[in-house]
């Protein structure tokens, strides 16, 4: 009778140290573990300040950009990554008094710098918001357009981001992404990989463009039938070559 009750202790003992399996959410936000978590590497964040901003002028970066996306007087734009203010600034002087700009990063530092830059330039026309890796926090249905500039890369939650992104977007307002065609964790990301992350969440691609001026390439989304739900999401998978499909469809 006693071994038999030793025995059970013992096999009970070893049950309770059988390791456990392994969180497929470790590490994820709270807010982004309902979304399917991305098939890539992620660049990490380097400087909030992508080359000088007299290079990028010289190059006419910003006004290539800004002429391609159609911002005119009175628009009303998101700077999401917004960083040291490049875009903020010349958007804020193209959209003029009666447009608006929202500059927004997931970085306090990075907005505090731009706090006093705007407070010093006396761009009145400017706000500023603190987002998070899953949510820009943008208000619904606010924004003509919205731009992500060299650094969608380092979104490490797309589906989520995207997501909650999409409802700020004004009717026939757009999504301006310009990046590196290089790999992820490069400080860039395929084309393919990028347009499948935005189909996923109900986007389709408008215009794609390769411009020196802008050191790389330029694409524009613009919305496609009803936001799916998290759970409905198809996210892609990285292929051979840098290119990406749908997980299951079979393209």
């Amino acid at each position: 009778m006693k071994s038999g009750l030793a025995l059970a202790l013992a096999l009970a003992a070893l049950a309770g140290c059988k390791p456990q399996a392994p969180d497929p959410d470790a590490g994820r936000p709270a807010a982004a573990r309902g979304f399917p978590r991305a098939d890539r590497p992620v660049s990490g964040t380097g400087s909030t300040q992508f080359s000088t901003e007299v290079q990028r002028d010289h190059l006419g970066e910003a006004r290539t950009v800004m002429t391609l996306a159609g911002i005119t007087p009175g628009a009303t734009v998101a700077d999401i990554g917004a960083g040291e203010g490049y875009y903020t600034v010349r958007l804020a002087e193209q959209v003029g008094r009666k447009g608006r700009v929202l500059a927004e990063d997931i970085d306090p530092g990075a907005i505090e710098r731009l706090a006093r830059r705007v407070e010093k330039d006396q761009l009145n026309n400017v706000s500023l918001r603190t987002g998070t890796p899953e949510d820009p926090r943008l208000p619904e249905n606010s924004f003509d357009r919205i731009f992500m500039v060299h650094m969608y890369h380092e979104v490490a939650e797309p589906y989520a981001f995207l997501w909650n992104l999409r409802p700020a977007l004004k009717e026939n307002g757009s999504v301006i992404v310009v990046d590196v065609d290089r790999p992820a964790d490069r400080h860039g990301i395929p084309p393919d990989l990028l347009f499948c992350e935005f189909a996923a969440v109900g986007f389709r691609l408008a215009e794609f463009v390769r411009k020196p001026e802008v050191t790389g390439y330029y694409a524009k989304f613009e919305v496609a039938g009803p936001r799916p739900a998290p759970a409905a999401i198809v996210p892609c998978r990285l292929g051979a070559g840098a290119t990406a499909a749908r997980q299951g469809s079979g393209k």
